[in-house]
């Protein structure tokens, strides 16, 4: 008898074989109709990669995509139908984050504004498929095979904030060392590229490039996040090394909010941003 491999978490719990299943069911009703990815993504207001994610089961299918699939490809019903478990299968996989993440994961994901500083690594929620992928598989120690699909799964539904209704507020100082590292190998780092293009275009999330040749930085400690959760005050998050460290404290919050302004105002314009960042792109 052939042996099995151990499931995931994710396969555990049935979150995997849900969102599978709904996958290959949006891809052959798409065929079904004659749409292509891209022109199904620009009838549904999406974008293609994210279309090309939840066929393949590695992006959660939100139920207003579900809602619009049901309409756009005349579904009778097979997607709205299955909304409840969606849902339910939703909540089983915020369990899968480490305990000392869920309640970060919790308020990032019905955050009214988001704000973020990377200072050496692409920030998870801009992160593409492959470059999450080549991140965690050159982890040290070393993940299991097992391991590094369920964080890439992990990493790519948080991404869903983008298109949730109502959007947030989004905003990213990027170091210019985070442009030019090619992470997974330059086919990614083009990829990677082309998604921070495509994420700055969106109306309410602006990207800005910290360049290398400044002279002057009110901020060379670690990278952070700065969250307003839906109601809250607002939050701050770090981690080094391992070691997380969600900041509740309203006055060293806005320390680091203060740091972030200046930060923003030192950095070049999102218009300026966008213009280094398809230079980069054309001279890879």
């Amino acid at each position: 008898m052939e042996e099995r491999r151990p499931e995931t978490p994710a396969e555990e719990n049935g979150v995997t074989a849900v969102f599978l299943v709904i996958g290959k069911q949006l891809k052959w009703l798409r065929e079904r109709a004659g749409l292509s990815q891209r022109e199904f993504a620009a009838q549904a207001g999406y974008g293609p990669d994210l279309i090309s994610a939840v066929e393949r089961g590695v992006r959660t299918p939100r139920p207003e995509l579900l809602r619009l699939a049901e309409k756009i490809l005349n579904a009778e019903g097979l997607f709205t139908d299955v909304i409840p478990e969606v849902e339910e299968a939703m909540a089983r996989a915020r369990t899968r984050h480490p305990e000392w993440y869920r309640n970060y994961a919790a308020m990032e994901a019905e955050a009214v504004e988001l704000h973020h500083y990377s200072n050496h690594a692409m920030q998870g929620l801009l992160q593409t498929e492959a470059h999450a992928r080549a991140v965690f598989a050159k982890r040290r120690p070393f993940l299991s095979e097992e391991t590094i699909e369920k964080r890439v799964a992990d990493r790519l539904s948080r991404q869903q904030v983008f298109e949730r209704s109502p959007r947030p507020v989004v905003s990213y100082v990027l170091e210019e060392v985070v442009l030019d590292r090619p992470i997974g190998g330059r086919q990614a780092h083009a990829e990677q590229l082309r998604r921070l293009l495509e994420v700055g275009s969106m109306q309410n999330v602006e990207i800005q490039v910290m360049p290398t040749g400044v002279d002057e930085h009110p901020n060379l400690g670690s990278a952070f996040n700065l969250l307003v959760p839906k109601g809250q005050a607002q939050v701050a998050y770090t981690e080094a090394q391992g070691f997380p460290r969600l900041i509740t404290d309203r006055e060293e919050v806005r320390k680091i909010a203060d740091r972030y302004g200046i930060m923003r105002a030192v950095a070049l314009t999102p218009i300026q941003s966008r213009s280094v960042i398809e230079k980069k792109l054309e001279n890879l």
